[in-house]
Order: C-alpha cells, then structure tokens, then sequence
C-alpha cells in the first residue's frame, strides 16, 4: 500500500473520529447513547467485521500464515507482559498506579481501534494476525490483566476473578469462528455472507465516531501535562512498533506480518482495564487520561510508523 492511501485512509479516520467529537458537543450523542453504541459496536459490529474480513475473498493467506500467526501472538504478548512489570518503575509510578501502567502497557486498543485500522490501511491478509492477537488479548486480559488488577486489593475491595462467561465473549467467538471458516475454507450461504459483511461495514464508522465522543468527553487538556503520559508514548507506542519492525525484518518475516504487528504495537491504551478497575470502585484518572492522549497522538504515530514500515520493507 502507499504512502497516499495511508494518508489519506488516516484521514478519512481523523474525518470520522471529528464527527464523533461534533456530534458530543452537539449534544446529539449524550452518555447513554455512547453506552448503547458502544455495545452494539464490541458485541455485534466488530465480530461480524472479523467475520466479513475473512468472507471479502482478498485473503491469500494459508495455514502457515495462521501457525506463524500463533506464534507471533505468544511472543508478543510474552515480551509485553515482561515489559509491563519494568515499565512502571521505570516512569517512577507511584505503588498505587504500578498496575495501571502495567495493564496500559500489555493492554492497548487492538479489537475497537485496532480492527477498523487494520481493515481500513492494512493489505487484507494483515487480518489473519489482528484476529489471533485479539484472541489472545481476550485469553491474557481475564486471567492475568485481573490478577494484576487486583494485586494489592484489600480484603474489602471489590475483586472479581476471571470467569468462562467473561473470556467467551462475542469477539472471541467469532474470532474463533472466523479463524475456522479461514481455516477449512467454509463457504457461507449468500444471504448470509451479505448480512455479516452490511453489519461489518458499520464498524469503522460507529468506531471512530464514538471515539471522536470519548474524546470530545475526556479532559484532555488537563492530561496533557502528565509527563508520565509522554515519556510512555514515546517508550510504548513508539520505540516498541519500530522495535517490532526491526525484528520480524532481521528475521525475514514477510511485509504483511510485520506490518500488522507494528499497528497492533502502536494502537493506543484500551478502555477494559478502566472500565473493570471502576467496577472494583477505584479511582480510574490514570487510566482515563491515558487513554485520551494516547488516542489522540496514536493517529499521528501510527500514519507515520505505517506509511515508513511501508516505504522501507
């Protein structure tokens, strides 16, 4: 893909996530429209865009690109979770906020964000590694993303373990889905594959705009005087993607790969670990902040990350 594609597909996203922001300060999408969105987007829209990726017939991967997939998956998220463990020491976070850097670091917005960007700037075979990172983000989150959450948790503080319900969510079993249909080369019936490929249609644009209205809502002015914030971009969001890059390259992974493990370095922080962490009633300001800014810059980092891993590989 070009350089002028990327360009101007971030711009139809920029586009989007701006109308999010017009229709909040509008007062056209007040709180419990965005809730009530927000929902059909996570549990209908995206899976389905999971689904309609693989049905689109541009898919030339093959099975190896799956296992290849699985095991990029593993590694990312190995290194990730090592990573979250050193990096709130190293921004010098208070002991109280050493978890919530550690989940903004392992747990960043590949599904919401992550899957639209990819549709919208990636080559199509890109999915196939989307869907098994955000599989295993699913797998991670509600077992270890939990317990980290709750280390440290009084007795009388809420704590919620994982539970079978809470992993198998609609993204996950679609995914799953999907992954089989790829992999056995199953053909839906036509009505069918028309109905999944119209709801996933609705995503990019549901997505962005409800991310123009997280931002239109966060204090983002305020957030922007958080060093911390900063100096965790530049670490996270920046150094990692083209840490990634230089890696898969120096191992001869090819171009599509690479690329779809940049973008889903460089997504910015996801909103799970902040809603599960204001269900246990704590006090979500790092979180919101982050993911604010993170946002907003990520549009930025990520056309420029893409658009040069493009040019150089």
């Amino acid at each position: 893909m070009s350089l002028s594609i990327i360009l101007q597909q971030m711009g139809v996203i920029c586009i989007l996530v701006s109308i999010g922001i017009l229709l909040q300060k509008k007062g056209v999408v007040d709180d419990l429209t965005s809730k009530k969105l927000s929902a059909i987007v996570v549990d209908v829209c995206n899976p389905a865009l999971i689904m309609a990726s693989i049905l689109g017939g541009n898919i030339t991967a093959g099975r190896r690109d799956l296992i290849y997939a699985a095991g990029l998956g593993v590694a990312f998220y190995a290194f990730l979770v090592v990573i979250g463990m050193f990096l709130p020491r190293l921004l010098h976070a208070s002991l109280d906020n050493r978890k919530f850097y550690n989940l903004m670091c392992v747990y960043t917005n590949t599904g919401f964000l992550g899957i639209p960007i990819a549709k919208a700037i990636l080559p199509a075979n890109a999915i196939i590694y989307v869907i098994v990172i955000n599989i295993f983000y699913s797998l991670l989150f509600y077992t270890h993303g939990l317990a980290v959450l709750d280390h440290g948790t009084s007795n009388s503080g809420k704590k919620e373990g994982s539970s079978l319900k809470q992993i198998i969510n609609p993204g996950i079993i679609m995914a799953c889905l999907s992954l089989l249909v790829f992999w056995f080369s199953i053909k839906l019936p036509p009505i069918l594959e028309n109905t999944v490929i119209y709801v996933g249609n609705a995503t990019i644009f549901l997505s962005m705009v409800l991310l123009g209205v997280s931002i239109a809502r966060s204090r983002f002015t305020d957030s922007l005087k958080d060093w911390r914030i900063w100096v965790f971009i530049a670490l996270r969001l920046v150094l990692l993607p083209i840490l990634v890059v230089l890696i898969l390259h120096s191992v001869s992974f090819d171009k599509t790969a690479t690329l779809a493990m940049c973008l889903m370095a460089a997504v910015p922080v996801g909103n799970l670990p902040m809603i599960q962490a204001e269900k246990k009633g704590m006090d979500t300001t790092i979180l919101s902040s982050a993911i604010a800014v993170t946002t907003v810059v990520s549009i930025v980092t990520i056309t420029i990350l893409i658009a040069v891993a493009t040019a150089v590989l």
